[in-house]
């Protein structure tokens, strides 16, 4: 009679965790490849096999799958990608970043021997294919010059009219590196020196790679050799709304 009891509670222990839902059941796909340290004796066929000691038992790791490095991922990209590259490119990237980047937002395909075929006009007429940008970084070079504004540093004592190389080291000092070609002032020449220009706003046009157009914000600061004859210095002026120098140009 008592094993009876003692079995019932047992049984419905048993029942109560086959059918609990809170039990997670994840499976693992590690892999690890071991290796015996110490190889075990081999036995003759069709007789009996030795005793395995317990040194037998004691491997050695060989390679740990999880910490494998992962090959590059290559994939054939059908859009432009800013900072990566143009349609018909095949490109090789991290699998973090081609997942994520190019293949989920469909910016790209895998390179297997199916999409090469298919897309094999696109690929060898990537070069001389017409493209929306002139290379994959023009973008983020059009976004570095939008977003920030650069002072014109003109003399405070003499005469001058500003000119494109005025400019260029202006860009310079921004940290871009700007041929003078490329630099397009406004219409009307400024003239100065002149305190009303001062921290003036005024756009001028940058062309690049003889193909993007991008306005650039300029600010004038006029600056004197003689310290007496030098403006207050304003922190961080650039944070700080400007005047615009033509009312009729739209910023």
């Amino acid at each position: 009679m008592w094993r009876n009891s003692l079995i019932t509670p047992l049984k419905c222990i048993t029942i109560n965790l086959l059918q609990s839902e809170s039990l997670l059941v994840q499976p693992s796909r590690n892999t690890f490849i071991l290796k015996r340290r110490h190889a075990p004796r081999l036995h003759k066929k069709n007789s009996k096999p030795h005793f395995m000691r317990n040194k037998f038992f004691i491997y050695d790791l060989v390679e740990n799958t999880d910490v494998k490095p992962q090959k590059p991922l290559e994939v054939i990209l059908t859009s432009h990608v800013e900072g990566v590259g143009k349609p018909g490119q095949v490109l090789a990237f991290k699998p973090h970043f081609a997942y994520n980047r190019l293949l989920l937002p469909k910016h790209a395909v895998y390179a297997s021997p199916e999409n090469l075929e298919k897309y094999k006009d696109i690929i060898e007429n990537s070069d001389t294919l017409e493209s929306e940008h002139s290379s994959p970084f023009v973008q983020r070079t059009v976004n570095i010059l939008t977003k920030h504004v650069y002072g014109v540093v003109m003399n405070k004592d003499h005469p001058w009219v500003i000119e494109p190389w005025h400019v260029q080291v202006a860009l310079r000092k921004g940290g871009i590196e700007c041929p003078v070609e490329a630099i397009t002032l406004p219409e009307e020449p400024i003239k100065g020196p002149d305190m009303n220009l001062q921290n003036k706003e005024f756009l001028v046009t940058v062309t690049i790679n003889n193909k993007e157009k991008v306005e650039v914000k300029c600010r004038i600061h006029h600056w004197s050799t003689d310290p007496k004859g030098r403006l207050p210095y304003v922190f961080e002026h650039w944070k700080l709304p400007a005047e615009r120098l033509f009312e009729n140009v739209t910023q």
